[in-house]
């Protein structure tokens, strides 16, 4: 069968991003919406939560997800001799951070629900950034993943442009995601507001 190789595999790659679109705009709307606050934050994702984790449409989800990394990082494999311009290069580490992100993020939020019995709300997401040195770590993971979307996105847009708006567009949409990552990441790290983190989540670092 050769519906994974070449044009085929990274059509079905577009494919799923497509699919993947309505989740990862919540999610980034999320925290966004984070920005008023620890409790807005919560009770956005309280209401999205009833969509996405539906019984049928989560695993769904998860499959997508793990299929978007997979299929990523075999398209960056078989692409990794081919020479490339900065776009190039911008798609692909993009996508290879996201890949790795995803990966990790998705297996953290499933241990913490299933394992640790934790509710993996804004709580699970910012206690990282109160158990030092924790925070070296979550501040750019965070910012890298959010940055990485934007741009990773940019890059698969900016082909279906007039060539006159491409450059333009990809340039503002990058700003916008790392002004977005900057944001999000300075309130999960109580930057802007007062953050409440019970030491059940403390604890998974081994904090105090």
């Amino acid at each position: 069968m050769k519906i994974f190789n070449g044009i085929k595999l990274r059509s079905l790659h577009r494919l799923s991003a497509l699919l993947l679109v309505a989740f990862l705009i919540t999610h980034i709307g999320n925290h966004l919406a984070g920005l008023a606050g620890q409790s807005t934050h919560i009770a956005f994702m309280a209401s999205a939560r009833e969509l996405y984790r539906h019984r049928y449409v989560e695993p769904l989800l998860l499959l997508l997800i793990v299929w978007q990394a997979g299929s990523g990082l075999t398209l960056l494999w078989r692409g990794r001799k081919r020479t490339r311009d900065l776009l190039g290069w911008m798609q692909q580490l993009s996508g290879l951070y996201l890949s790795g992100f995803l990966l990790i993020h998705v297996g953290a939020v499933i241990s913490g629900r299933l394992i640790l019995g934790l509710d993996t709300d804004f709580r699970f997401a910012a206690a990282g950034f109160y158990v030092w040195p924790y925070i070296l770590f979550f501040a750019p993971y965070y910012f890298l993943a959010v940055l990485s979307l934007f741009v990773h996105a940019g890059c698969g847009l900016y082909w279906y442009l007039p060539l006159r708006f491409r450059n333009g567009f990809l340039a503002s949409f990058s700003l916008f995601g790392f002004i977005a990552a900057l944001f999000i990441v300075l309130s999960l790290s109580g930057a802007l507001y007062l953050v409440d983190i019970p030491q059940a989540y403390r604890a998974t670092y081994g904090g105090a």
